[in-house]
């Protein structure tokens, strides 16, 4: 079976390595992982470009051809470069061991060459050639050109909104596929909305707030998104229980919600009706979870200011 492998921004690193998990898993529960600090390895039937797709936080990724030891550069290593006619080779050095990076980088590009058609291009190549080292194992790999994707526009923002990679995250996190339907019942100006469109899962957003209901529909219309915005409250959920497979939320509290009801009180309400076989991710602020009746599987804490620290459960 097919090994891929990613190497992960450390920012954000324990939902970084959930979120690729998650993803391959959503798609092949069997798969079977390796972390090496920052970098995972995963034996699946799914490829690296699918997983890379939906991924947030992947800096780099690829195919691993196999583990190094000893001389790596045979026959059979240059059947990637087939096809290819243009080829770099990138060394990624996870490991405490110092290594003159760009000269080993030439010595390898310099062999491949004199054993392939492929030529040395540093600007826009067909196949890039990766050794990865670390401190346990090293590894011979490849990756092949992607197209990029771009990015939902988002024309309309607004203060306290939710941040698209989190927010991307978190859908990840949850394990929703594409076709399946996702519920923002505090949806603001459609962040959760956008970010599972751009991942072909379907939306619906929930807002009681006019202003922001028409603030998603214009985020949503230059991107050609077609998911369903409710001018409604939370409580709408209980009607709809049926039209969505999975919740993901950022929670409104103080300044951050215009309701004239207690947030607290409001956001007890709002976890005394969620449903219980649907897949949940909710941000919150931390310290906030303590006073919700929720008992998640997993808990992430993002530090974002000496005075804010965000909370994300999973359920």
């Amino acid at each position: 079976m097919p090994e891929s492998f990613f190497v992960l921004s450390k920012d954000n690193l324990e939902i970084a390595i959930d979120e690729v998990i998650s993803i391959a898993k959503t798609y092949d529960r069997f798969s079977k992982v390796k972390i090496l600090s920052n970098l995972v390895i995963i034996q699946s039937k799914t490829n690296w470009e699918q997983i890379t797709k939906r991924a947030t936080f992947v800096k780099i990724s690829g195919q691993i051809l196999r583990k190094m030891s000893g001389l790596f550069l045979d026959d059979e290593n240059f059947e990637v470069l087939k096809n290819a006619k243009t080829f770099v080779c990138r060394i990624i050095n996870l490991s405490s061991n110092q290594f003159n990076i760009s000269e080993l980088e030439k010595a390898m590009g310099d062999m491949i060459t004199k054993f392939s058609k492929a030529q040395v291009s540093l600007e826009n190549p067909d196949i890039t050639i990766y050794l990865i080292f670390t401190e346990q194992e090293n590894f011979f790999g490849f990756s092949k050109k992607v197209e990029t994707q771009n990015r939902p526009k988002k024309i309309k923002k607004y203060p306290h909104e939710l941040d698209w990679k989190l927010t991307r995250a978190m859908i990840n996190l949850i394990g929703l596929k594409e076709g399946e339907t996702v519920c923002d019942p505090f949806c603001g100006t459609g962040t959760t909305l956008l970010e599972a469109e751009s991942m072909g899962i379907h939306a619906i957003g929930l807002d009681f707030d006019e202003k922001m209901c028409n603030i998603s529909k214009e985020n949503l219309d230059v991107n050609g998104y077609k998911s369903k915005i409710i001018k409604a409250d939370f409580s709408q959920l209980i009607k709809m229980i049926d039209k969505f497979d999975g919740i993901v939320t950022d929670l409104p509290y103080g300044t951050a919600s215009k309701s004239s009801e207690n947030p607290e009180e409001l956001m007890k309400k709002f976890v005394s009706i969620l449903p219980k076989r649907k897949k949940i991710a909710i941000m919150c602020k931390k310290g906030f979870e303590k006073k919700l009746k929720f008992n998640p599987i997993k808990k992430y804490e993002i530090y974002r200011h000496k005075s804010l620290t965000r909370t994300i459960l999973i359920k």
